[in-house]
């Protein structure tokens, strides 16, 4: 008979939002990404749920909160017997806080309430590919894996955070997550879902150092989303990058044969954020929630879009030079 642990990872490598850590007890890190922006702009928050386990076997599951605006951070640690992923759905509890793809409820020290999604967009699965990183996700060695829950939402409910009472109804969401091992050594990453220019656009992009076989490759991912048309670029649809990075901007050029994507991403201040190594929640990474980036989508050398978002997210961490 078949290990049922591992009946559940070989069915969640077909559901990227779902739980993949069945039967996983050291070295391995799980957490979601739940950014929500107020319809008025003036709170930008981000929630991570998720699960670490070290080297040693030491457990702890935690939700990690952040603030985008006034950046600022909180790391809230639980027992790992806290964290209760579903078993056939992305559903995660972690003690009294629950997140899944239809809502996130809060019962933190400071922080507490109710968000439901409304018109999730998720990304869609083809044949031979059922997330953001294609064929690569049957690659069991890979050190780290990404998955898109929501490209664009909307938000309905409100959120005491403090002595204030916000109301997140009527503004933007987007959902992702992450698991494995650790983030990768160098990486560029950026999303927003707040073009000036179109009320139903989104965008996501990330260069990363790939561990692979002994050596190493660059590997990029990204998603333009419009209005319900989903433009890929990846390493693995045979597209080309061009990246540049200066302590202002982060310049972007992703091509495939028919499309091309233009960005250029201004940094602005960030929030120091936890991240994995080797599973521990030891890493630091700093991640803003003010971004601007200027994005344009060219289709047959016919420009289709272009517009600046805001209240973007971004981070540039590690030794970024090998990206370039």
């Amino acid at each position: 008979m078949i290990p049922s642990n591992l009946v559940r990872r070989l069915r969640a490598t077909w559901y990227p939002d779902e739980y993949h850590g069945w039967g996983r007890t050291r070295r391995y890190f799980e957490g979601w990404y739940f950014k929500a922006v107020s319809p008025d702009e003036r709170h930008a928050m981000a929630f991570i749920p998720g699960i670490s386990m070290d080297e040693n076997g030491r457990q702890h599951a935690f939700v990690q909160v952040m603030d985008g605006k006034a950046c600022r951070a909180q790391y809230h640690r639980f027992p790992a017997d806290d964290f209760r992923p579903a078993a056939r759905c992305f559903e995660v509890a972690v003690g009294n806080n629950t997140f899944s793809q239809e809502k996130i409820s809060l019962d933190l020290p400071g922080i507490s309430g109710e968000i439901s999604f409304q018109n999730t967009s998720p990304w869609p699965k083809m044949l031979g590919a059922p997330g953001i990183m294609g064929w690569y996700s049957f690659v069991p060695f890979m050190e780290c894996f990404h998955g898109i829950v929501s490209l664009h939402h909307t938000l309905e409910g409100k959120l005491k955070i403090g002595k204030e009472e916000i109301d997140f109804s009527n503004g933007k969401g987007y959902i992702e997550k992450d698991w494995g091992r650790s983030f990768p050594r160098a990486y560029v990453w950026m999303q927003t879902n707040h073009f000036d220019a179109h009320d139903r656009a989104s965008l996501m992009a990330s260069v990363a150092h790939i561990p692979w076989l002994g050596s190493y490759f660059i590997g990029f991912i990204s998603g333009f989303w419009l209005d319900g048309r989903l433009f890929r670029f990846a390493t693995y649809t045979g597209a080309r990058k061009f990246l540049v990075i200066s302590d202002e901007h982060v310049e972007l050029i992703f091509k495939n044969p028919k499309t091309e994507l233009r960005l250029l991403a201004k940094q602005a201040p960030g929030t120091a954020l936890k991240s994995p190594i080797s599973g521990e929640m030891t890493g630091k990474i700093n991640e803003s929630l003010q971004a601007e980036v200027q994005a344009e989508l060219l289709e047959n050398d016919r420009r289709i879009f272009e517009g600046t978002g805001r209240n973007a997210g971004l981070e540039v961490a590690g030794q970024v030079e090998i990206l370039v």
